[in-house]
């Protein structure tokens, strides 16, 4: 039996009151004890507001990112510690996959796109410059930079690995310490994860902390710099939700919680189509994987009525083959729930709903399987069947385990219509191989959800299934499911952060954003800038080409080489009258290949690719014996690895009379020695 600890202001710290006991979920018997009486939370609150938060906002996202990456590769190396571990809290080696080596992708993933989609920078630019005066002399910017607070994460016992890890990583990312507080059920295995995080030495000191047990009075010392993300139930989240201090100071609440969440059989989908049994596995599935106890688990299975029957049948043999038993066999397909708390939770829940239904399959009140531990919290799936004309408390009632509801429906807008009587999930999903079926839930139901699965025989072998949150898409959803985005690649991140408009002239706004806006100084140097290496070229730093004048003979010439023939370029006859051309013009792809030809330094340097063109646009036709020019401007840099990096050029294509007739940020990649 071990004493679990909290990780505050540095050190290991026990609680002073009396324990909470944690039970085995195979056993029953005590495997941990947790407390945090006596913790000062303002302290810890304030430990990070002083040490985490500077250190990790000096730090640029690329530079977070190579930090939690080290974090990520630590808990690799060390996973079958927590693997150990995990069979206590009820999951199988396959359901641990899910949170432990699940979690760790999931810093992974978040910390490769940082890398490719955040600039290495504190503050990310949102958006384009908004000219607020007729000369551009006073310009607005909107862009995010880092809160100066502390990210507080309440989590849920199902994913102690996982749901601290997808919580961690966008915080760590936007520059905001941590403080982790995991439901005492699961604590043990959360505890674990903790201490491989701090033994590791990797994240600055006071960037994360841990409390096993209560928050104790930490929300009554919560500012408006501050965050809260929740996972868990409705009815805890309302609670902190309303907090005075939350309330008072507008303390973003980030949630995650109760979901009635559907799957819906295509009425195309029947029994002799590949999608019946990819909608059988995938229920099955969400049933027994974790015991049901995932906030994504199909709670409610829409069908419909001519294929009740059928589905209920296919349902029962699937369900009657599932091994229940000591997760740490490898024969056990599912293993109990979390505790015995929970299996009478998760009982009392299918006695309310079965006063409306019928259970079809499984027995709620039965123990464990035979020959498991009888203190164990084993509970076999439980399928039930009900009117859904009539029923209404499977519309509100989650019983968080392995047990789900067959409605059969009439039509397509009867689905609909009960798919959305949830209230909100976190996902929805639907199997057909209809477009047009899928159209029509997408638009009707999409609006109840987070996230919609579309199943079919396309892509159900690389589907990651229904009940799959990804750390690319966004992971929540709206009404009782809470509301918030945990996941969605850097959106995650930027729900850290605080956007903020800013006001001024083009030389402030490129001086403090790091990125030239035209009106700002140009900076002329004897050399081509095409001849600096990378850390040499400064932003603002501009090349002014010569005149060059387009002929006729250029534009017939390269319409034939290229085959674009189009008669705005050709037939001078056709294009009378036309509302946007004078007459015969130049192609655009002529201009812009006339233009690097102005601005190309030829001979090897240290530009070693040009790799696209971002923000193109034509503004004004050029005519045959029009002349042209090209300003070629250091917008940003962002280094990419030891070798080279990145350089965003402000390219204008201007007319004798010095009129913009195209824009476009060209990139290139340029060496860091010339």
């Amino acid at each position: 039996m071990e004493r679990l600890k909290s990780y505050v202001e540095g050190r290991w710290v026990a609680g002073t009151g009396n324990p909470a006991e944690i039970a085995s979920a195979i056993t029953g018997e005590t495997v941990a004890l947790a407390n945090s009486d006596g913790i000062d939370m303002a302290a810890a609150l304030a430990y990070a507001r002083s040490k985490g938060g500077p250190a990790l906002r000096k730090l640029t996202f690329h530079e977070r990112a190579a930090l939690l990456k080290r974090v990520a590769q630590h808990l690799m190396e060390h996973k079958e510690a927590l693997y150990a571990l995990s069979f206590d809290t009820g999951a199988t080696r396959t359901d641990s996959w899910i949170d432990i080596e699940g979690g760790i992708g999931t810093v992974f993933t978040l910390c490769s796109k940082a890398r490719r989609e955040l600039p290495n920078e504190t503050f990310i630019v949102d958006g384009d410059v908004e000219a607020l005066s007729k000369t551009g002399s006073f310009l607005g910017q909107h862009a995010y930079i880092c809160r100066q607070g502390v990210a507080v994460h309440i989590n849920a016992f199902n994913f102690p690995v996982w749901g601290m890890l997808e919580k961690l990583a966008p915080a760590i990312l936007a520059g905001m310490p941590v403080i982790v507080k995991p439901a005492t059920t699961s604590a043990f295995l959360a505890e674990k994860a903790a201490r491989l995080i701090v033994e590791s030495g990797i994240l600055p000191d006071g960037a994360f902390q841990f409390i096993a047990g209560s928050v104790q009075n930490l929300f009554d010392h919560l500012t408006g710099q501050d965050m809260v993300g929740f996972t868990g139930s409705l009815e805890t989240s309302a609670r902190l939700q309303s907090h005075p201090v939350i309330l008072r100071n507008a303390i973003p609440f980030v949630a995650e919680r109760d979901s009635l969440n559907c799957s819906i059989l295509g009425p195309d989908a029947t029994p002799d189509t590949p999608e019946f049994e990819i909608y059988i596995r995938e229920v099955v599935r969400e049933m027994t994987v974790k015991a049901g106890q995932k906030c994504t688990a199909i709670r409610r299975i829409l069908v419909p009525a001519a294929m009740t029957d059928a589905v209920q049948a296919a349902l029962i043999a699937r369900l009657g083959k599932i091994t229940v038993g000591d997760p740490r066999l490898e024969t056990t397909r599912m293993g109990p729930l979390a505790s015995l708390a929970q299996r009478e939770d998760v009982r009392a829940r299918i006695a309310e709903l079965a006063s409306e239904s019928e259970i079809v399959f499984g027995d709620p009140s039965a123990g464990g399987p035979a020959g498991a531990n009888t203190g164990g919290a084993f509970l076999a799936p439980v399928l039930l069947r009900a009117d859904a004309r009539t029923a209404t408390k499977v519309h509100a009632c989650e019983a968080f385990g392995p047990a789900a509801t067959i409605l059969p429906y009439r039509d397509l807008e009867e689905a609909i219509d009960l798919a959305n009587r949830g209230e909100g999930s976190l996902v929805g999903s639907l199997v057909t191989h209809d477009p047009e079926v899928a159209r029509e839930v997408i638009f009707g139901a999409g609006a109840f959800h987070g996230r919609m699965l579309v199943l079919d025989r396309d892509c159900a072998k690389e589907s990651t299934g229904h009940g799959s949150p990804m750390p690319h898409l966004v992971h929540g959803g709206p009404g009782r499911a809470g509301g918030g985005e945990e996941l969605g690649g850097m959106r995650s991140v930027r729900h850290h952060l605080r956007r903020i408009a800013l006001q001024g002239s083009p030389a402030f706004l490129t001086h403090t954003l790091k990125s030239w806006t035209r009106g700002a100084s140009e900076i002329t140097r004897e050399q081509h800038p095409f001849r600096y290496a990378f850390g040499d070229l400064a932003i603002g730093q501009s090349f002014r080409s010569k005149e060059r004048v387009v002929t006729l003979q250029d534009i017939e010439h390269f319409a034939h080489f290229t085959g674009d023939t189009f008669y705005a370029h050709m037939d001078e006859e056709a294009v009378k009258g036309h509302p946007f051309f004078p007459g015969r013009v130049a192609h655009g792809y002529l201009l812009l290949a006339f233009a690097a030809g102005l601005f190309v330094e030829p001979a090897r340097g240290p530009v070693l690719a040009n790799y696209g063109l971002d923000s193109l646009r034509f503004l004004k036709p050029v005519e045959p014996g029009e002349a042209i020019k090209v300003r070629l401007t250091v917008k940003s840099k962002m280094p990419r690895n030891d070798q080279y990096g990145e350089v965003r050029w402000d390219v204008e294509i201007a007319n004798a009379a010095g009129e913009p007739v195209a824009t476009y940020q060209l990139l290139t990649m340029n060496a860091h020695v010339a």
